[in-house]
């Protein structure tokens, strides 16, 4: 498999970056839950100060992984960290380095931030995904709860 082209996404790349968020959900039987439209997400990931961000991997021209990410801040460390959203790589490309090229670029732009925490959440019953984020040396939290208001 070619190695994936990592790149920061922009307003013009809006439409591919909600394909593989709907392409994510439906992956995970929720398909019906995602109710971000394109004009939604490109607010949130445009103008001076973005509140979302995407990194995409492209293959021949074809973006065929996300990670969708924002920036947040911690009072106890008194420095930013980065939130990751969704990563997400199609079937077809998987077991290629697109998920580990996406973490590591994360990481990179962690590293160049000073972002002092980098944390995202993983579906229990998702084996294949806590295999593969231990794999990079992550760790599940066991002093947290995630709590949540529908």
């Amino acid at each position: 498999m070619p190695v994936p082209t990592i790149r920061t996404a922009g307003e013009d790349d809006v439409d591919a970056v909600l394909r593989l968020v709907r392409e994510s959900a439906a992956s995970q039987g929720a398909l019906d839950r995602v109710c971000v439209d394109a004009a939604t997400l490109r607010g949130a990931m445009t103008g001076p100060d973005p509140r979302v961000h995407a990194l995409l991997a492209d293959i021949d021209g074809r973006s065929v992984g996300l990670a969708l990410y924002m920036f947040t801040f911690s009072t106890w460390t008194s420095v930013n960290g980065i939130h990751l959203e969704d990563l997400y790589v199609e079937p077809a490309a998987r077991r290629g380095g697109v998920g580990r090229a996406l973490m590591s670029a994360l990481a990179d732009i962690a590293r160049e931030r000073g972002c002092g925490r980098f944390q995202w959440y993983v579906l229990r019953s998702n084996d294949t995904a806590r295999r593969f984020y231990e794999s990079l040396g992550a760790a599940i939290e066991t002093d947290w709860a995630i709590m949540s208001w529908h």
